[in-house]
């Protein structure tokens, strides 16, 4: 059975791995909201764990909004989490201000010793989108500042943390801004923000929900984008939305979006690559629109392997996983 609350919506989750328990953080809303649409701005981080990615057990909420005044305090949206060093686990997600009226996203963090406890770091955010490169807020291009959807890692054998972003380039054609944003920090709290790692132009509005991981010896990037933030030209070749991948290098140094691929389950969203307990890897997501409707619960795990041309396709049960190396791209 895969994670669903009966009073709640769940949308965009992450997940931390560790010793055979997978830590699911999500967002949740009350359906006393009753349209689902308002969900986006009454969003809390729940938690949730299992040992099969298929039966979870609720526990406490990580973190709500912050009192005001703060960066956070009118939402708390996507991020992900990694563990410093020292052992100290940081959360890195998206906040919003109500003063703002929950228009400008910039990015903070929280610290835990176990998964379980959260404190905020600040009040402040820790990166915010740099004019020099980035859109910033103008609602006569588009709906919001896109800045958010933290994704934090390090590359094999190196010390500086690197962050992908949902972020829009600050030139070019408007309906197809969005790039890969980037910032670095060698401490976790203090971060420069980067140049895109991506050029504006290649087919959508935004990319949102990113994450860099090397699948069957083929590195990928995982992304999702919605049906009105694709390019025209990707609208008038059928396609509907939903969660995108393209091969990349393994230092994201020549990102093009233009190859990437829609996965057939349009039904899923802000989906995430995990491993199974056999190491494979499998998909999970939120199930957002069936039949006119919207769903929020989180998917049951979807098994998938890599291609370096069609990005994540799905896995046969009787597929053997590729040495880590097969592929370079």
């Amino acid at each position: 059975m895969s994670l669903q609350l009966p009073d709640k919506w769940i949308w965009d989750s992450w997940y931390v791995q560790v010793d055979g328990v997978t830590h699911a953080y999500y967002l949740h809303a009350s359906k006393a909201l009753g349209d689902p649409e308002r969900r986006h701005r009454h969003p809390i981080v729940g938690h949730a764990v299992s040992t099969d990615l298929t039966n979870w057990t609720v526990v406490q909420d990580a973190i709500i909004i912050s009192e005001a005044p703060a960066f956070d305090d009118g939402t708390t949206w996507t991020g992900s989490v990694v563990q410093a060093d020292n052992g100290l686990w940081w959360m890195f997600y998206t906040g919003t201000s109500r003063a703002e009226n929950t228009m400008v996203q910039r990015v903070g963090a929280a610290t835990s010793p176990d998964l379980l406890t959260w404190t905020k770091v600040s009040t402040e955010p820790l990166v915010e989108a740099d004019p020099a490169f980035y859109e910033t807020l103008d609602l006569s291009v588009w709906h919001d500042q896109a800045w958010r959807d933290p994704w934090v890692f390090r590359f094999p054998g190196e010390s500086t943390w690197q962050m992908l972003i949902t972020a829009r380039s600050s030139s070019g054609d408007p309906r197809v801004r969005g790039v890969l944003g980037h910032a670095t920090s060698e401490n976790m709290r203090d971060w420069t923000v980067q140049p895109p790692l991506s050029q504006p132009g290649q087919g959508f509005g935004q990319h949102e929900v990113f994450q860099f991981e090397i699948v069957d010896g083929v590195p990928i990037l995982l992304f999702c984008c919605g049906v009105t933030e694709l390019s025209p030209q990707r609208r008038a070749a059928g396609e509907v939305g939903g969660v995108y991948s393209v091969a990349v290098d393994r230092r994201l140094e020549q990102v093009d979006f233009t190859g990437s691929v829609l996965f057939d389950r349009t039904d899923l969203y802000a989906a995430r690559l995990l491993q199974d307990a056999d190491g494979g890897w499998v998909l999970l997501g939120f199930i957002n629109i069936v039949d006119g409707e919207f769903v929020g619960t989180l998917s049951d795990p979807i098994p998938v392997t890599a291609d370096p041309v069609l990005g994540l396709v799905h896995r046969q049960a009787e597929d053997s996983a590729a040495a880590p190396d097969t592929c370079v791209i």
